[in-house]
């Protein structure tokens, strides 16, 4: 059973139960992947799915700080309560400790290493670990490494 078959049942099952937030979230997840579908006319590939849920949890992410920046907590209550079905979808992340092995082995490979070059082996350390770990916990694991912030 792929992403979008188990995202299918996992809607219906919540559509029986009466479970509206979940439905909802559910249906706009699909969505999404049919979206994606249409752009390129072709059935889309587990890593395409995988991106679509990613784009998905990035935005309730963001829109979290937004409503929790304006003041309301109702519809950041609403967004984080979506954010936690959707992570159900997502591939699984590495810890930060696997992530730090990645890094060090990178930077290892890579020789001496300023904060300015800190992008050419951003690049290379995402390169490895797309889909298994957050962009923005590398960075910051990076940036450690190399004295940064």
């Amino acid at each position: 059973m792929n992403l979008l078959q188990k995202i299918e049942a996992d809607m219906k099952e919540s559509m029986k139960s009466g479970d509206r937030i979940r439905s909802d979230t559910l249906k706009m997840l699909k969505s999404d992947m049919m979206y994606e579908k249409a752009k390129t006319g072709q059935d889309i590939s587990d890593s395409q799915m995988d991106e679509v849920v990613k784009r998905a949890s990035k935005r309730r992410r963001e829109a979290i700080k937004e409503y929790e920046a304006a003041g309301r907590k109702d519809l950041a209550d609403k967004e984080a309560a979506e954010l936690k079905i959707i992570e159900e979808f997502m591939p699984e992340q590495m810890s930060g400790d696997q992530i730090l092995a990645v890094v060090d082995r990178i930077l290892a490979e890579a020789g001496t290493v300023t904060e300015k070059e800190m992008g050419k082996v951003m690049g290379l350390a995402m390169k490895e670990l797309k889909g298994k770990a957050d962009g923005n916990l590398v960075r910051q694991i990076m940036q450690k490494k190399l004295g940064g912030k």
